[in-house]
């Protein structure tokens, strides 16, 4: 049975550079349907690869109940990952167990696209918000090759208007930038979703994990992307959202939607960093380049209760001091950090 939260057990955590928990990421699976080149390539997570069994998973009862917690204590914003976070079964009844959280103000999910053309109107009945879409070539071939399962460009596009059509809107467009492979796709991106109306995320390829042969020659900095889409589609800047967005934004001149880049690596944006993420065995890590994660499936199992976890949050956040991107080098990106398919993006 899911506990009611007491007020003896709310309140805004703060860590150690002053920055208030807000944002959750909650991986529901690690496992997913491609072989993306960038996070779970097929050298390492190949036919025999050992993913995690079911019993090790936390339950949609168990997240929910630590996602109380969490908003609780600040958190306004849940986005729903993986692994490919639809091949979990019934994730749709996750997403109306969550939406129901009071005082939780954005519910999202990202997705790869593959079965969204199936599940958008679901999880919009069920009560999520907004969805972004993983996406980093239109040409099949590139694509193909990014996400080396041979999955095909269309089918990723119906699930995106099939999600505009369920009202998940405004929909992300999210790509990975390895400038080997598709840096001469950004324009064709930004044309194509200009025109379509949904808002492109141009992503900085980053050192996460320690599979994805990381190398900064590969990185595309977010300042040469703009120049590139700038110079066929004017931009002018545009003010984020809400303090801690990661992306920065631009608006079309033409006043016809608008871009963003994410730079990890070229423009860290530790300073404002408000995510912590909970995997999908419950384990939380307070950046996306942890190397250690605080176990709170294991109390919850033992039956502890929500004053409890809430001191074990508490003792997590507080104590945070991350700053990867800040001090990023070529000893630390060769650190074993764990894996995105297992953190969550």
């Amino acid at each position: 049975m899911v506990q009611t939260l007491r007020s003896p057990v709310r309140g805004m955590l703060i860590d150690s550079r002053q920055r208030p928990l807000r944002d959750l990421r909650i991986s529901v699976t690690d496992r997913c349907n491609f072989r993306c080149v960038y996070c779970m390539p097929k050298e390492v997570f190949g036919r025999d690869y050992k993913f995690m069994p079911s019993a090790q998973l936390l339950t949609f009862e168990e997240i929910t109940r630590l996602a109380r917690i969490f908003v609780a204590h600040g958190v306004k914003k849940i986005r729903l990952t993986g692994g490919e976070p639809l091949v979990r079964s019934d994730i749709e009844k996750l997403v109306a167990m969550l939406a129901q959280i009071e005082g939780l103000e954005d519910l999202a999910l990202t997705t790869n696209g593959s079965l969204l053309a199936r599940k958008a109107r679901a999880l919009k009945d069920a009560g999520l918000r907004r969805i972004s879409v993983s996406l980093d070539a239109l040409d099949n071939g590139i694509f193909q090759s990014m996400n080396d399962v041979g999955f095909p460009v269309e089918h990723v596009l119906e699930g995106i208007e099939a999600a505009a059509a369920a009202g998940l809107a405004p929909i992300k467009v999210n790509m990975v930038v390895k400038r080997s492979i598709n840096r001469h796709c950004i324009v064709d991106m930004a044309r194509y979703f200009h025109a379509a109306g949904h808002i492109l995320r141009i992503i900085e390829f980053m050192d996460v994990g320690h599979t994805n042969g990381w190398n900064m020659d590969e990185v595309v900095p977010a300042a040469e992307v703009i120049a590139l889409i700038n110079a066929e589609l004017p931009l002018e800047p545009f003010p984020p959202n809400y303090p801690g967005e990661v992306a920065t934004r631009f608006r079309y001149k033409d006043g016809s939607g608008e871009v963003g880049v994410i730079a990890s690596v070229t423009e860290p944006f530790c300073p404002s960093c408000t995510r912590a993420r909970l995997s999908s065995d419950g384990k939380l890590f307070t950046c996306l380049f942890g190397i250690v994660g605080t176990d709170f499936r294991t109390p919850l199992r033992l039956g502890k209760s929500d004053e409890e976890l809430s001191e074990l949050l508490r003792s997590a956040w507080t104590v945070r001091a991350d700053r990867y991107s800040e001090i990023r080098s070529s000893r630390t990106a060769a650190l074993s950090k764990v894996e995105m398919s297992y953190i969550g993006g």
